[in-house]
This record gives C-alpha cells, structure tokens and sequence, in this order.
C-alpha cells in the first residue's frame, strides 16, 4: 500500500482518525501533524487498516485511550477536595439524568 493510500481503512477507522485529529487541531496542533499523530494512533490501536485481508474483524487494543484517561486521573490530585467533591457530583448528575447511572 503506498504511504497515505487510505484504501485499506474501514470507514470506522476513518471516523475514528478525523475525530482524533479535531481533537488535536482544537488543543492548538497543526492540522498536518494533527492528521499524523491521528492516523498513528489508528494503527497503533487497530494494527494498521482492516478493510481486506485475514487481519479484518481484529479487536481494538485502545491502549491510547486508557493512556488518556490516566493523565486526567493524575491532574485531578492536584486539585482541591471540595473541587474534586464538586466534579464527582456534577458527573454523578450527569450520568443520572443520562440513564447511565
């Protein structure tokens, strides 16, 4: 597959590249190494593109997402009890008006 040839990718993983990408491009990243670093992203957790051929139906790893989940976990410490109190309830409010509670 030549480099950039997008052939290869399920439209989920299309989805999931330019969603990745807007998130970056909104923190202040360039657009191209936005679309890089998204598309990097989609192969480390899908393995590269799945649309033909025996790896196609793999499960995703998404060790990216786990990885950003932790750093929130880590910046929350720094924050006072009463703010972590406030985000906990906001959530909890959140999730229950939701149904998901």
């Amino acid at each position: 597959m030549p480099r950039a040839d997008r052939d290869a990718y399920t439209d989920k993983q299309t989805r999931k590249a330019r969603h990745i990408a807007e998130g970056y491009a909104e923190r202040g990243m360039s657009e191209d190494r936005a679309e890089e670093v998204a598309w990097a992203t989609v192969n480390k957790e899908d393995g590269g593109g799945n649309k033909s051929g025996s790896g196609r139906g793999k499960p995703d790893s998404k060790v990216s997402a786990r990885r950003g989940g932790a750093k929130g976990g880590k910046a929350s410490v720094d924050l006072p009890a009463a703010d972590r109190s406030a985000a906990a309830r906001k959530g909890w409010e959140t999730r229950r008006r939701n149904g998901n509670a």
